[in-house]
């Protein structure tokens, strides 16, 4: 039995894992003290690199296999920008993660989207 990962869903779902990170976070650490430490800067940038490993890599096989559409990195991009601004901007974060988390899951919907439909069509036209 093989078990096939949806790259697009494990993206979604890391980006609203973040935005819930980020939202709650402070919310918690202010209420809780003890939790302060787990604002950590380190586990920051390592859920942005997660973030962005999946998203190129399930973006890329989309591409590549599917859809050959470059709308999805656009997305990406856009949200992704969104993403690495929050950091330098702490005071303002949810300005910039909300925009980020949108794009991002936008960009993670549109490539399942497109690589649905062109699945679709390709089973409809084989020779």
């Amino acid at each position: 039995m093989s078990l096939k990962l949806n790259w697009d869903g494990v993206g979604i779902a890391t980006s609203i894992l973040c935005a819930i990170h980020c939202a709650l976070l402070p919310i918690v650490a202010s209420a809780l003290p003890a939790l302060s430490g787990i604002h950590n800067v380190l586990f920051e940038w390592g859920m942005i690199v997660l973030a962005f490993v999946v998203g190129i890599y399930s973006l890329r096989h989309g591409f590549k296999t599917h859809h050959r559409n470059y709308t999805p990195f656009y997305l990406f991009g856009i949200g992704f920008a969104f993403l690495i601004t929050k950091q330098f901007f702490h005071s303002q974060e949810l300005y910039f993660l909300i925009p980020a988390v949108i794009f991002m899951v936008a960009a993670h919907y549109r490539n399942y989207r497109l690589c649905k439909s062109s699945a679709c069509h390709s089973h409809h036209h084989e020779h």
